[in-house]
């Protein structure tokens, strides 16, 4: 059994302990998820392939679903791929008035991920690549002496037949300019306006001479720009994760602007199964009641509901992994056995004559788990492994606690439930189905005097 890095050791148990996953280290506790892992490697290949892809996927909170987006992550940048990672907040959308689509542009730019880069930050090293593979090959075949500036305009023509590829052609012209004389001001005023930085056009026309800025109708554009930019540069695309999803649909009051996003997301999902985009994927991660809700969820915008609609086919423990949405289901109990063994090893570095407890005290846990917390102890890892990786922590530092006496007094409790699947329940009944709410801006009843 290979030994585990003492900052991946730190990194997984100070996760697992918050009840936040880990950025690192994935696969030394990843259990399960073949069939889902499986699918999404045929995306990256299909994306590699100058394709696209898209994909939801949906589960209860807590079924492991930020887990499941970084460990997608983590695969995709060992494959070459840029990874593009946020999560979407009220502040933070894919259609949005104030900045607050532009918002999540910044955010997805600043989070700009590589396989040497894991942790975000990569925009300006994804930018230089590109420009010193393109100064090493104008260098060598330069000939007859021609502009630099002219070949690379040439260069980044497959950009500029893309809606605001021209301005974002002419930016990075500027970065090559900046960066060939060493002027750090003109590369750092490019960054902010490949990142999404500049609030007004008045400003950036001054720095760079351009005469736009990216705004909140621009989002999707420039994802779609940044998939063909990358393949330029040498990577296999761009794969762009959004997790939260929910906020969309419970956490906006607003029907008009919960269905602004909903027509970003049809337009993502036309143009990806398509044919409409190449050298990008998406991922949205969401509770059930992002997805399934039909007053406020996916399901409540009609040509959403159509197109990804579950295979009427895919019943009976039948699974149907060609198709946009993934849903993840509860671990097995082989699973969450195998799962409780891998932070086991993680606490020991991998040195199995330094377990904390041994299988007899693993099995007891489950029972004692399962006697508390029911079949909800199945359905939500994040419970088991955060209690689990708590137990683990006290017998580390406690050298001489018996896990026995912890397991029989400790209270072992289920999370509190993410708020919109609280808002879903209040809301439906099983006599009445959904309820209306306050907040929702359409009409609710009325009364005849």
């Amino acid at each position: 059994m290979a030994n585990i890095r003492p900052r991946e050791r730190e990194a997984i148990v100070q996760s697992l302990m918050a009840g936040v996953v880990p950025r690192i280290g994935l696969h030394h506790i990843q259990v399960g998820r073949r069939e889902e892992i499986e699918a999404l490697l045929e995306d990256l290949a299909r994306i590699a392939d100058g394709g696209a892809a898209v994909r939801f996927v949906i589960g209860r909170f807590g079924t492991g679903k930020s887990f499941f987006l970084n460990l997608v992550k983590t695969v995709a940048l060992e494959k070459g791929f840029v990874v593009m990672q946020a999560d979407v907040a009220p502040t933070r959308r894919l259609y949005a008035s104030g900045g607050y689509a532009q918002a999540l542009y910044t955010e997805l730019a600043r989070n700009m991920a590589i396989r040497t880069k894991p942790g975000g930050g990569a925009l300006p090293v994804v930018i230089e690549r590109w420009i010193s593979a393109f100064l090493e090959e104008f260098e060598q075949g330069n000939k007859s002496g021609g502009d630099v500036f002219h070949g690379i305009r040439e260069k980044l023509e497959p950009l500029q037949n893309l809606v605001s590829g021209y301005d974002f052609a002419s930016v990075l012209g500027k970065y090559l300019e900046g960066y060939r004389e060493g002027n750090d001001v003109l590369t750092r005023s490019c960054l902010r306006w490949l990142a999404g930085e500049y609030a007004v056009r008045t400003e950036a026309r001054a720095d760079l001479g351009v005469r736009s800025i990216i705004g909140d109708r621009d989002l999707y554009d420039y994802l779609k720009l940044w998939g063909t930019f990358a393949r330029l540069a040498g990577y296999a695309g761009v794969l762009v994760e959004l997790d939260e999803m929910g906020v969309l649909s419970h956490r906006l009051a607003n029907a008009t602007a919960r269905n602004g996003n909903y027509e970003v997301l049809l337009q993502i999902v036309n143009d990806c199964l398509q044919g409409g985009v190449s050298g990008v994927g998406f991922i949205f991660a969401g509770t059930d009641a992002f997805f399934d809700d039909r007053r406020r969820g996916v399901m409540s915008y009609g040509a959403l509901a159509g197109r990804l609609a579950a295979n009427p086919w895919a019943r009976d423990g039948l699974k149907d992994m060609a198709g946009p949405v993934i849903r993840l289901e509860s671990l097995s109990p082989e699973d969450l056995w195998l799962l409780l063994q891998n932070i086991r090893n993680v606490f020991a570095s991998g040195d199995a004559s330094k377990y904390l407890l041994p299988d007899e005290g693993i099995r007891a846990f489950i029972r004692r788990c399962a006697a508390t917390l029911g079949a909800t102890f199945y359905q939500t890892p994040r419970d088991a492994s955060k209690a689990f990786a708590g137990l683990l922590s006290i017998l580390e530092r406690n050298p001489g606690a018996d896990w026995r006496k912890l397991l029989d007094d400790a209270p072992i409790e289920k999370e509190e439930m993410e708020k919109e699947e609280i808002e879903k329940e209040e809301m439906e009944t099983p006599e009445n189905g959904p309820k209306p709410t306050a907040a929702d801006d359409e009409l609710t009843g009325f009364v005849l005097k």
